[in-house]
């Protein structure tokens, strides 16, 4: 069976004495045409304009539309092809293989929507198009999921206006994001009043979470 079909990982001589395992994620990289990428996880380059094609034939193998996320590289130590990274986690759920998609973008570039390939991708794009202004050509509805309607800006990008200037609402509203991001952070309660991710007030060490007496209320 093919690699985008699925197979085990197969053991076999490669030379007098030399024993090489195959890799099926390597595999389905170079079947699917596309460049490995140097990452923690098994991840391959694809163009914009290749990004359908790769996802119509992974689909069509049986693998899901887990996730969609975007790295702002605005503000990187080291250089990177693009200053936008968008990474598709795809998964198959019967051999449980896993590959990672990569789109590198510039600025102002969009990307043609996957929905009409799966449909899981509605509110993941909506939600890179929120925090990060990534434009999906095509998708049915794309509109902000997670901030208000009238905030300005895109808050998980390098140069949303941390410490400089408040974000404005149309209403009069407006976020202070230095002490918005001080209150997530921990440094203080902020306007949160909450800290980190387990959301607790004060600067001590965090605690793990402890279920309540007799189970969740």
């Amino acid at each position: 069976m093919d690699a985008l079909g699925g197979q085990d990982k197969a053991v076999f001589v490669a030379g007098a004495g030399e024993i090489a395992t195959s890799d099926p994620i390597a595999e389905l990289i170079q079947t699917l045409g596309l460049t490995a990428d140097e990452a923690a996880e098994p991840t391959a380059i694809v163009t914009a304009d290749g990004l359908e094609n790769a996802a119509q034939r992974l689909k069509s193998a049986g693998f899901m539309l887990m996730d969609v996320v975007a790295v702002d590289y605005g503000a990187y130590v080291e250089p990177r092809p693009e200053r936008f990274s968008v990474l598709y986690n795809i998964y198959h759920p019967y051999d449980h293989r896993r590959l990672f998609l990569r789109v590198w973008l510039p600025d102002g570039q969009s990307l043609p929507s996957l929905y009409p390939i799966w449909k899981s991708a509605n509110y993941l794009e909506r939600e890179v198009y929120d925090l990060m202004g990534v434009v999906f050509d095509g998708h049915p509805d794309l509109r902000k999921i997670l901030t208000p309607d009238d905030m300005e800006g895109h808050p998980l990008r390098k140069d949303f206006p941390i410490e400089e200037t408040p974000t404005l609402f149309r209403d009069g509203r407006f976020l202070d994001p230095a002490t918005f991001r001080a209150g997530m952070t921990g440094q203080n309660a902020g306007l949160s009043g909450w800290r980190g991710s387990l959301r607790k007030g004060g600067t001590g060490d965090i605690e793990p979470p402890v279920m309540p007496e007799g189970g969740p209320k």
